[in-house]
């Protein structure tokens, strides 16, 4: 294949418009919003099930909480009623007796029943302060997220404005090749990562090896117009002045 000089120099700015679109999409693979969000995302989903959690226990307490007052509440005034009628002076000495024993076990079952309501609001106050500690967390983490979404989103405006120019600067190179170089270029490019590089000091711009003295000898012979392939990785070798020939 045979291609003019200055053309095939033409490839070296096509293959650096390529190698920046190539670091931008990289870039956008790799961004590190990306790690942030999904472990800002994990983090948040699991403060959000913590929080479900301890609210449901909270709920469960207030009806625990609810349950025993009222249960406080019948034996109080079970007891109230009981006195009253110790008080009317109208029960007979075996009534009396009975009810002085029954107004005894009331008062030790209101005692026992207002100890368990007491540890039943104990531990409900302590859920309720966890849960304003985990709807804090889960607002801190909502808060980061969203933080990171528009850094990503600030980086993402970024990358697509600089591709946007280079996809235009690759679009007024193409023009220059001939279909048979560029399609060689791409091949070459979609196989190897470099379609083109430069031939610098004995050297392939895209492999970075040293070509032998039987390749070099092949390529200084070869005419201005040929187009000429590295041996190692098999990119277009681009020759100028730099290439020690």
């Amino acid at each position: 294949m045979k291609a003019d000089p200055s053309v095939q120099r033409s490839l070296l700015d096509l293959a650096k418009v390529d190698a920046e679109l190539s670091r931008l999409e990289h870039r956008r693979r790799t961004m590190p919003e990306l790690a942030q969000i999904e472990e800002t995302e994990k983090s948040l989903r699991a403060k959000k099930d913590a929080l479900v959690s301890v609210r449901t226990q909270v709920s469960d307490l207030d009806r625990e909480v609810t349950r025993q007052e009222r249960e406080v509440e019948s034996v109080r005034a079970r007891g109230d009623r009981d006195r009253k009628l110790l008080e009317s002076g109208s029960v007979s000495a075996k009534q009396l007796t009975d009810l002085e024993h029954e107004l005894n076990s009331l008062q030790r079952r209101q005692s026992a029943l207002e100890d368990d309501l007491l540890e039943l609001m104990e531990r409900r106050e302590a859920l309720e302060l966890d849960a304003q500690r985990t709807g804090a967390e889960v607002d801190k983490a909502e808060q980061e997220l969203a933080d990171a979404r528009s850094r990503m989103a600030e980086a993402l405006t970024d990358i697509d404005t600089s591709k946007a120019r280079r996809d235009a600067d690759r679009a007024a190179l193409l023009p220059r090749f001939g279909d048979d170089l560029l399609a060689l270029y791409e091949k070459v490019r979609a196989q190897k990562g470099i379609g083109a590089a430069l031939l610098r000091a004995r050297r392939c711009g895209a492999c970075q090896l040293d070509i032998d003295r039987n390749a070099i000898a092949e390529i200084k012979a070869a005419p201005e117009d040929a187009v000429m392939r590295c041996e190692n990785c098999g990119a277009i070798l681009v020759r100028t002045m730099e290439s020690g020939l």
